[in-house]
């Protein structure tokens, strides 16, 4: 699936697509340069799925969860500072992983011998003056 994305206006709806199109999968790995609006995309999924309160980037923590209304946790990975698999093991990413719980995982690269092999891919690029979204 491959989504263009001409404005912020348009998240909302590009959200409610990938959930669907994501079905039950639960580790989500978020590609794409730095600035191309992977923390955003993820804002906007969380929207959809309604999670309330604060939903940012946990570039220092590595990791922030989130709860949707049934109370399933939502939990949201930035690797961009580990320096090895090892510091993510460290953290307990692992044990999210296994959970069987959403977890959105930024800069997955970084942790690449780590994460399953049903892993679902959203890759983010920048072109012109509009963002593209492509899923396997």
């Amino acid at each position: 699936m491959i989504l263009p994305v001409r404005n912020l206006n348009e998240l909302d709806t590009i959200a409610d697509r990938l959930l669907e199109a994501g079905g039950t999968r639960s580790v989500w790995l978020f590609e794409g340069e730095m600035g191309a609006g992977k923390t955003t995309l993820i804002k906007a999924l969380c929207r959809r799925m309604g999670v309330t309160g604060t939903v940012q980037s946990p570039t220092f923590s590595i990791v922030n969860e989130y709860v949707t209304p049934e109370g399933e946790p939502v939990y949201h990975f930035d690797c961009y500072r580990l320096r090895s698999e090892t510091e993510a093991l460290d953290s307990g990413l692992e044990e999210y992983i296994d959970s069987g719980d959403r977890c959105f995982i930024e800069w997955p690269e970084r942790i690449a011998g780590l994460l399953p092999p049903d892993a679902w891919t959203v890759r983010l690029r920048v072109e012109g003056d509009q963002r593209v979204i492509e899923t396997d």
